[in-house]
């Protein structure tokens, strides 16, 4: 199932519910970047301005409630990627990449409680390679990629970049510009 419809899927029918379901998925949103992958269940739903019976009967674990949260913002990093403009093949990588960093380091709490069995791992990973896969493609068509690395190549090391426990954020900047001059051809200057 695709990470929209699983999405669709969960969010209720009825418009008070789906208020009160967006709700919680916002308030949890920020509480867990905020507070950390511990905030406490109750304070989410304080945030929403909902009752924990309502949470819970939305979000039966945590694990729901953060794997909820992530495949929306992965939706939304998605709807962005379709948006960019393809004109510069390169321009349309780089701004895709750059914006995947940022949504990755501002996610990596929800992030911890995504494994390979988590349902949401699969079409959020999918999800993400749809639209770096063609975008990676016209990049190296148009002679802006070296020829000998692929997506998923370069799609993994932007994941161990963005992994990784840095000073600041201009030192994760310098790790990302790293791998974005490394995918570039050698230019060889004429003697």
């Amino acid at each position: 199932m695709a990470l929209a419809d699983m999405i669709a899927a969960r969010r209720p029918q009825r418009i008070d519910a789906r208020r009160n379901f967006d709700a919680v998925l916002a308030a949890a949103e920020a509480a867990f970047t905020e507070l950390g992958a511990e905030v406490s269940m109750e304070e989410i739903a304080k945030r929403a301005g909902v009752g924990v019976a309502t949470l819970y009967r939305n979000f039966p674990t945590r694990a729901d409630l953060m794997e909820c949260v992530y495949m929306v913002s992965v939706d939304e990093l998605v709807r962005y990627g379709h948006g960019i403009d393809p004109t510069d093949p390169h321009a349309a990588l780089v701004d895709w990449l750059r914006h995947l960093v940022t949504h990755l380091a501002t996610k990596h709490v929800l992030t911890t409680v995504l494994t390979r069995e988590s349902r949401a791992y699969q079409p959020s990973r999918e999800a993400i390679y749809a639209v770096a896969d063609p975008l990676f493609a016209r990049a190296q068509q148009a002679g802006e990629v070296r020829a000998d690395v692929d997506a998923d190549d370069v799609m993994r090391l932007i994941f161990a970049a963005t992994a990784g426990t840095y000073r600041d954020d201009a030192q994760r900047e310098r790790a990302v510009q790293i791998i974005l001059d490394g995918i570039r051809p050698t230019r060889t200057t004429p003697t």
